[in-house]
Formats: C-alpha cells, structure tokens, sequence
C-alpha cells in the first residue's frame, strides 16, 4: 500500500468522518491514566464487557511523565488538539478524567488544583462546556481493589496496600489484565467503601485512604443509559 501523502487537514478529516461513523449513541468519554498497564487495562477490561464503542470511549496512558499535574496537562492537551496518531480528534467529548495516585507525587495538589479550574471550563466539538475530573487515589489505586474485599479506614502506605490486597489475590501483578474480572463481583461493596471514605474525607487531604475510582467505574457500567 502506498504512503499517505495527503495533507493533514485532510487526514484529519478523514479521521473525524470514520470516527463519526461508527460512534454510538451515549456520551464520549476521555480517560487518561498516570499507570502504563494496570489502570487502563482495567478500564479497557469495563469497555470491553460493556461493549462500548472506542469511538466514544478512549483510554490512554500519559505518555509526557508520570507526575499528576502532567497527567492532567495531557489530559487537556488530547482534548483541545488531539492526536492523529492515537486516533483522538480535537475536542471530540463530553467527558475527560485524569486518573493518578497520590504516592509521594510533589504536583500532587496542583492536578487537583488544575482540573478544578478546568472543570466546565472549556467546550467541546458541540460547544457543550464538559465535566473534566480528577479520579485521584490515596495513596494509590490499587485502594480501589482492596475495597472490594475490606475496608481501610485509616492512612495506609502503597506497599501495604499490595501486601493487604495479595491475601485476597495471591497471584496479583501490576500492569496485568484481569483485575475487573476478579473483582466486580464485589463491586457493591467496593463503592459502599469508597463512598463512606469520601462522606470522611477528600483528595485534598491527601493522607487519609480515598479514591474516586468508583465514580469513573459507575458511569461506564451505566453509560449506554446516559442520555
């Protein structure tokens, strides 16, 4: 087959007509993740099993730094101008979600911060000004798997969290796929857990256990009845 030599904007059009062409009809949903694998494996694993077009729902990892803030500043530069190479035309949904952890992150509260001040702040393809989310986990997400099996109710290090959730998944590892498939069937409990946590807490906080996975979670299991 021979090169494409034709001129971006046209490439880019021809992008946006097959997108067009194939996507459904419930809200398109940008997530973009601080993890290589784990978490947009996870993700992928929902959109998978709830058969939602990747035209309306993108899952990407942050490729400019693992740093929060930069998490969020890729999140707001893949909606403003896309990405041919990824497939992601400019300003083409009605949600964006920057996933990160807090670990020892420095720009930690500046991500927070960031996306706060972006939230229905900027408009998309339909000049409809969109949610944009932080899904932040404390102190990391594998907080989110641990709480369909137990609850954590004070400050706990990452390490301990693997060690805690490994007694209920011996053979976990990160970055692998699978992680939705063990644990939905106790995803009930997990967002029980995860809303009591932030009835006690918030991101901002930073040091007590808290995560917003569940948030992300509920919408993608429910977006084919969003309207």
């Amino acid at each position: 087959m021979g090169r494409d030599n034709q001129p971006k904007h046209r490439q880019s059009a021809r992008v946006l007509m097959r997108r067009a062409a194939v996507r459904a009809p419930y809200e398109r949903i940008l997530i973009v993740c601080e993890g290589e694998k784990t978490e947009p494996n996870y993700f992928n694993d929902i959109r998978r099993e709830c058969r939602l077009s990747t035209a309306n729902v993108q899952v990407l990892q942050c490729v400019t730094g693992t740093q929060p803030l930069q998490v969020v500043e890729y999140a707001e530069q893949l909606f403003r101008f896309g990405d041919l190479a990824k497939d992601v035309p400019a300003k083409a949904f009605d949600r964006v979600f920057a996933v990160f952890d807090r670990d020892d992150h420095d720009t930690y509260h500046n991500a927070l911060a960031k996306a706060d001040v972006l939230d229905n702040r900027i408009k998309n393809d339909l000049n409809s000004a969109i949610p944009f989310r932080a899904i932040a986990s404390v102190p990391c997400f594998e907080l989110w798997l641990l709480l369909h099996f137990e609850d954590v109710t004070a400050p706990i290090h990452r390490n301990d969290v693997y060690r805690r959730l490994k007694t209920h998944i011996p053979d976990y590892t990160k970055g692998e796929r699978g992680h939705w498939e063990i644990t939905r069937g106790y995803l009930d409990a997990a967002i029980a857990r995860a809303q009591a946590r932030i009835r006690m807490t918030t991101a901002y906080d930073g040091t007590e256990p808290y995560t917003a996975v569940h948030e992300l979670v509920s919408l993608l299991t429910h977006l084919k009845d969003v309207r």
